[in-house]
């Protein structure tokens, strides 16, 4: 089953009620906040809605919290960029 990635970039601050709604009704309350809908005509409905506030793939599952905190870690060490003269 195929899912949206849905994260929201953009702050509801400001927005009508009726926006802020639709935000609300994908699970979405923080910005840089990452929420899996499955692929449905409601979900690809409300997304339009909001199209301007979030970023949105399709991706095949959806990942758990651990594995998208896993996403978003760093590497462990550091890299010289150039040596000092």
């Amino acid at each position: 089953m195929a899912y949206f990635r849905i994260t929201l970039q953009r702050s509801a601050i400001g927005l009508p009620q009726r926006t802020r709604g639709v935000l609300a009704a994908l699970g979405l309350r923080r910005r840089c906040q990452t929420v899996f809908q499955p692929v449905t005509p409601d979900a690809a409905g409300m997304i339009m809605k909001v199209k301007e506030l979030v970023a949105v793939q399709e991706v095949a599952q959806a990942l758990t919290t651990r594995e998208l905190r896993d996403e978003r870690k760093p590497e462990p060490g550091f890299w010289v960029e150039s040596a000092v003269p």
